[in-house]
């Protein structure tokens, strides 16, 4: 064959074998890689900070309306014709007006009381003509009113202020609730890892229990063919491998399934092939139990959250007080107006427009409507301080079960590893006598069984003993790993 064809198929070949290559490849995700991906992907934590932005925007248009606020209003062309009884003449007549207009404003809110001062322009053409039985007249000028107004309230709350105080509330709860939400998907992104890992542990252990099994099956079938073992040793043998088969699809399915809830739950492309990577090797910690509760009790974002609902039920409070409330309102306005035939004569002959009103709303009875709904807004606002009491209890209490179940662990973890490895010498010895034929295949079985048991429970304590440790620092938010920690500093503060 000449060379030349040789080097082609040579890199065909190669073409070929790196396209099996890719196209096999598997993306291998540590925890912290797939913590860095659900950060940014999670439709959870998405969703978590779309809220925060949405309570930032509001917090920053209301805000916003506390500034001057300039609108015009024009109407180009409007036109009226309508019959009307004159009662002072006794008469009938015919007004026809054209009126264009526009309207220029100018609001400013002022916050230390409530108050809202406008400064208002009307500025038009109007004609106007009317038909009686003795003749008709027609008017033509332009006209311009200048005003300026303040409307107070007296005698009640800040409305405007309150407003922006529920709004910083909220929008405090929206920062705390994705603070939370990440610690939240720290937690499932972990235990979803390590449950596909142990589905990927189990799946090795169905393989090799598929492997000791079909040997052990190719060892009784010699014994059958050389007459030392009866034939239903045979049958055993047979019933164990295609067991074993079954146990090593189901492993693949298992798996296969919790590939896909992870890769959906930390917002990966389903169709992409993974492998978790992880050293879950135990590594002892040291919990300090009085400091773990103490940062709990001190930084636990959920406590804020019922000093919020606290707040929150204060200003319903508010609210509830002001129904049929003693009130009043005190409008001013100075203006002048001013109309002429001549645009620029308008001002020539002006006429001042002010204007003062004083009004009250005294309520006389109510059939006992206000006492009721404020005896209402104390049982609510009692019912969230006995809750922010039972959350530091839950709180202290949960801390307290996680310390002693870390502690419990630790000696599970010792007693599982020497389990395991008495099940692995105890599978070799009796390995051993299955094949000097002292042991049915039944009973070798059994212990192959007992040791993909003993593998499966040692991998569970310690994957047990980092859930755990995990539940530690989101239940205190302080990182014993590290020795830090992990709540940022400004929400403290502002507890």
């Amino acid at each position: 064959m000449p060379l030349k064809n040789l080097i082609q198929r040579g890199l065909l070949l190669v073409v070929f074998c790196q396209f099996l290559l890719i196209a096999n490849a598997q993306q291998i995700l540590t925890l912290e890689s797939a913590l860095e991906i659900a950060r940014n992907n999670s439709p959870d934590i998405r969703r978590s900070l779309l809220n925060l932005e949405r309570s930032e925007q509001s917090l920053i248009a209301q805000n916003a309306a506390l500034k001057s606020n300039f609108s015009l209003s024009v109407t180009p062309m409007s036109y009226d014709q309508r019959r009307q009884f004159d009662l002072y003449n006794s008469q009938w007549y015919t007004s026809k007006t054209t009126q264009p207009s526009s309207t220029f404003t100018i609001t400013q809110p002022f916050l230390p009381t409530d108050a809202t001062i406008s400064l208002i322009n009307r500025f038009g053409w109007q004609n106007n003509y009317v038909e009686k039985f003795n003749g008709s007249e027609t008017n033509k000028a332009f006209y311009n009113n200048l005003s300026l107004s303040i409307a107070q309230p007296l005698f009640t709350y800040n409305r405007t202020k309150l407003q922006i105080k529920e709004l910083e509330l909220v929008l405090e709860n929206a920062q705390l609730n994705y603070a939370m939400q990440k610690l939240n998907n720290e937690k499932q992104v972990t235990q979803f890892f390590y449950d596909v890992y142990l589905a990927q542990m189990n799946l090795t252990i169905s393989q090799d229990e598929f492997k000791n099994t079909q040997k052990s099956y190719e060892i009784t079938q010699n014994k059958v063919t050389a007459g030392i073992s009866a034939k239903e040793e045979l049958y055993q043998a047979e019933l164990n491998f295609a067991t074993a088969k079954s146990s090593l699809q189901n492993a693949q399915v298992s798996l296969d399934n919790l590939k896909d809830q992870f890769k959906q739950y930390i917002g990966m492309d389903i169709m992409e092939e993974i492998t978790v990577m992880t050293d879950v090797a135990l590594s002892p910690v040291i919990v300090d139990v009085k400091k773990a509760i103490e940062f709990g009790l001190t930084s636990r974002m959920e406590l804020r959250q019922r000093e919020i609902d606290i707040e929150t039920s204060q200003f319903d409070m508010i609210r509830t007080k002001s129904l049929n409330e003693f009130r009043g309102d005190v409008n001013l306005s100075l203006g002048i107006s001013g109309d002429n035939e001549k645009l620029k004569d308008v001002y020539d002959n002006p006429t001042n427009n002010p204007r003062v009103s004083v009004s009250f709303n005294l309520p006389l009875y109510d059939w006992g409507e206000k006492k009721a709904r404020i005896k209402a807004q104390e049982a609510v606002i009692e019912t969230q301080k006995l809750s922010q009491t039972e959350e530091k209890k839950q709180i202290t209490l949960d801390i307290r079960r996680i310390y002693r179940s870390l502690q419990n662990l630790v000696n599970q973890i010792d007693i599982a590893a020497q389990s395991e490895k008495n099940a692995q010498l105890t599978y070799e010895i009796n390995l051993e006598r299955y094949a000097n034929g002292d042991l049915t295949s039944m009973d070798m079985n059994l212990f192959q069984n007992q040791l993909s048991q003993k593998k499966m429970s040692y991998a569970q304590a310690l994957i047990d003993y980092k859930i755990e440790l995990l539940n530690l620092k989101i239940q205190s938010l302080y990182d014993f790993e590290k020795n830090e920690a992990i709540v940022p500093q400004n929400i403290i503060q502002k507890k």
